[in-house]
């Protein structure tokens, strides 16, 4: 689990991780878990902590907490986790998102950037993400400028999502995603290509519950440590 301070607290990894884990079918249906004790020591927390992020999967229908026997996957469609829109996985499956800020400047607007927003400016935010340890991948996201007068690295969370929503009221109600190759940018190299190596490619646009396009994106990933995974059920 991440400890650095823009990290998610320790019980939302951890749930998270789960849903993930159970997304991608590493955890099924009846599948019964690890002793609380040996889960938490497994993955390094507090029994509490685990508790904490068991009960939070519990009230969302996802596990079943029979008391003597143990905790069971319920419900593999149920869950609602901060990052359904992360729709990078390891090539395994699974792996906890994370996030290294490389970047944040408040910047114009450029030409080759869909329409979005309303200011003429916006905020810039480069940064590489990660699933578990590995980096997978080099972003940047646009926010229009109308949001927020300044931005700095040292406010941001992981989930941009849930800093949006928390810090500047804005809700992401929904994502447009187009999948290409692109050229890894020269900052990115850090995903295990070199810069202007052939990579894939997520351009996205981030709506408000209004239709608003508040922010766009773009992902350059390494297709050898991740891959993009959409699933609908």
């Amino acid at each position: 689990m991440s400890t650095d301070r823009s990290a998610l607290p320790k019980y939302l990894q951890l749930s998270e991780l789960l849903l993930r884990e159970i997304a991608a079918g590493r955890l099924r249906v009846g599948d019964r878990l690890p002793p609380e004790r040996a889960m938490a020591d497994d993955m390094g927390v507090a029994v509490g902590t685990l508790r904490k992020a068991l009960s939070r999967l519990a009230d969302q229908g996802v596990i079943a907490r029979q008391q003597g026997s143990g905790n069971y996957i319920k419900d593999t469609g149920q869950g609602t986790g901060i990052y359904s829109f992360f729709r990078l996985e390891r090539r395994d499956g699974g792996g906890l998102p994370r996030a290294r800020v490389l970047e944040v400047a408040r910047c114009a607007k450029t030409p080759d950037l869909p329409d979005f927003g309303t200011a003429p400016d916006a905020h810039r935010i480069r940064r590489l993400r990660l699933l578990d340890e590995l980096v997978v991948a080099a972003e940047e996201i646009w926010l229009d400028g109308a949001y927020a007068a300044q931005l700095s690295a040292h406010d941001l969370s992981e989930s941009l999502y849930l800093f949006y929503r928390m810090r500047l009221g804005l809700w992401i109600a929904g994502v447009e995603d187009r999948i290409g190759i692109g050229d890894v940018p020269r900052w990115g190299a850090d995903i295990g290509l070199t810069g202007g190596a052939p990579c894939g490619l997520v351009d996205r646009v981030s709506t408000a519950p209004d239709g608003t396009r508040a922010e766009v994106s773009r992902t350059w990933f390494n297709p050898a440590r991740a891959v993009y995974v959409a699933r609908s059920r």
